[in-house]
């Protein structure tokens, strides 16, 4: 016989549907207490990348790879103001990198010494920013000077900081621009948060910080164009940085508060203030008389929007030449490799290397200067991009956010256009994300020292060792790569050593 379940009564609710519940939005952890002493060690490390690179910087004398452009431009620059159009030769780079490159010059003569030496600067200023931006990211200082340490100890980083290209300037106006952008999002968040709930927006006034990220912006573009990418990705991350800061504080429609009172600040601090900058590294190209395409718009006086300035018309028509070189960029080179190969050190590019050498015994031998990256660093950054990816999905946490839009920015983005002529050195800007990427992982490998999923301190001590066997590992493997990347003598054997994959020679 069928036995009846009860019928409910009105009164008794139906069992509730359980739903799936979103991973817990972690929050940006406090910054740490030791705000002099982080500084200090900021600046050892600084002076300490200077010095390593500073050693031997002038070898050798002549132009490297694509020093035969941007010295020589530079030197231009120092003389006429721009650069010269002699009618044979196709400038498609903006003006900055240059102009810094002149500086060296101006200072220390036109040689190997005085336009390596800008590269100098801004290689060591870019390790010392990242020691800073990954100590806000993780709340750590430690962290932080993980992240400058590894950057120092990459060869990648060491040898584009030491020759006069343009791309390590870009690196460290997009690193730069983005640890304003960082300590903007921190200062907005704690003065909404010092506000208490809110039930409506207020006006935030000027944010120094997010104009400061601005101006880098526009100088990165200054640089390379590919700076722009990094200034679009991160525009857009801000403006959910402070959607992320009213919702916390309780404000019922957080979107539209985030687009009312940070859409318009973002529109002049991360749109029309780095397009002004950007025309300001024009200044010489403006004033000169026989800079590249400057008179176009005098010799093509019928064309749409007359109105324009002629001179502006010309910046544009270049622009435009610029960009379907770039484009079109597809002759094939020795030394080019793809996006896809960068992650595991596919193609350095090879720098130096005179032939016919011999010792007092009439041995060979080899002077190498090789483009190459730490192996044991960035064979990690695959499995990091995973472990970061990991840590967005099941965290939501910010600084993997971060990171990952880096990325996004500095990486992916060359897989717009596989068909173009790449070299290794594009990845420059992107190379402090990925770093970042290592260090998030080092993190979870050392284990939190506070919150509800805290190491035990016994684990702490497993992970700390763990970590100081990992960078000990990317120390001497720096070191047995230190020969080639600067040059020294070396016998057959012990460069072949070095040489780990057949795409290295």
């Amino acid at each position: 016989m069928a036995v009846l379940a009860p019928e409910r009564t009105p009164d008794e609710a139906a069992p509730a549907r359980r739903v799936p519940r979103r991973p817990a939005r972690q929050l940006t952890p406090p910054l740490p207490t030791d705000r002099v002493l982080s500084w200090v060690l900021a600046a050892v490390l600084g002076v300490a990348t200077f010095v390593s690179r500073l050693w031997d910087l002038s070898y050798p004398g002549d132009l490297l790879f694509d020093e035969a452009y941007y010295p020589p431009e530079a030197n231009e620059v120092l003389e006429w103001g721009y650069e010269y159009n002699r009618g044979y030769t196709f400038i498609v780079h903006p003006p900055l990198g240059k102009l810094l490159i002149a500086g060296g010059i101006k200072l220390f003569g036109y040689d190997s010494f005085g336009w390596r030496f800008p590269s100098l600067v801004a290689g060591t200023v870019a390790v010392v920013v990242l020691a800073r931006l990954g100590r806000r990211l993780t709340g750590s200082t430690l962290l932080g000077l993980v992240a400058g340490l590894l950057m120092a100890l990459d060869g990648f980083a060491f040898t584009v900081g030491r020759i006069g290209l343009l791309d390590v300037f870009l690196q460290a106006f997009v690193v730069s621009a983005v640890a304003c952008l960082v300590v903007d999002r921190d200062r907005v968040r704690a003065r909404i948060r010092a506000r208490g709930p809110l039930t409506h927006g207020f006006a935030l006034g000027p944010r120094g910080w997010r104009i400061a990220a601005g101006v880098l912006f526009g100088c990165s573009a200054g640089v390379k164009w590919s700076g722009v990418y990094f200034l679009a990705f991160f525009a857009i991350l801000s403006l959910f940085w402070d959607r992320a800061a009213w919702r916390e504080a309780g404000v019922p429609s957080p979107t539209r508060t985030a687009l009312l009172r940070g859409l318009p600040g973002a529109a002049w601090a991360l749109g029309l203030l780095p397009v002004l900058t950007y025309l300001a590294t024009f200044t010489g190209w403006f004033r000169g008389e026989n800079s590249q395409g400057r008179h176009w718009a005098d010799q093509n006086p019928d064309t749409d929007w007359p109105w324009i300035p002629g001179p502006l018309r010309s910046l544009w028509h270049m622009h435009g030449e610029w960009l379907a070189f770039h484009n079109g960029l597809s002759t094939p080179h020795p030394w080019e490799s793809g996006p896809w190969s960068w992650l595991v050190d596919g193609r350095p590019i090879l720098l130096w290397n005179p032939q016919g050498l011999t010792d007092s015994a009439g041995d060979q031998v080899i002077r190498y200067i090789l483009m190459v990256g730490t192996p044991t660093l960035w064979l990690v950054f695959a499995p990091a991009m995973l472990w970061l990816v990991w840590r967005i999905v099941a965290r939501r946490d910010p600084a993997a956010i971060t990171v990952a839009v880096g990325i996004a920015a500095g990486w992916l983005t060359w897989f717009v256009n596989l068909e173009r002529t790449m070299f290794i050195f594009y990845m420059a800007p992107v190379l402090p994300f990925f770093v970042l990427a290592v260090t998030l992982a080092l993190q979870d490998v050392l284990g939190r020292q506070t919150g509800p999923d805290r190491a035990t301190p016994f684990r702490r001590q497993l992970g700390l060792g763990a970590v100081s066997l990992y960078l000990a590992v990317v120390a001497l493997t720096f070191v047995f790569f230190y020969p080639v990347l600067t040059g020294q003598p070396l016998s057959y054997a012990e460069w072949v050593q070095r040489m780990w994959f057949p795409s290295w020679f």
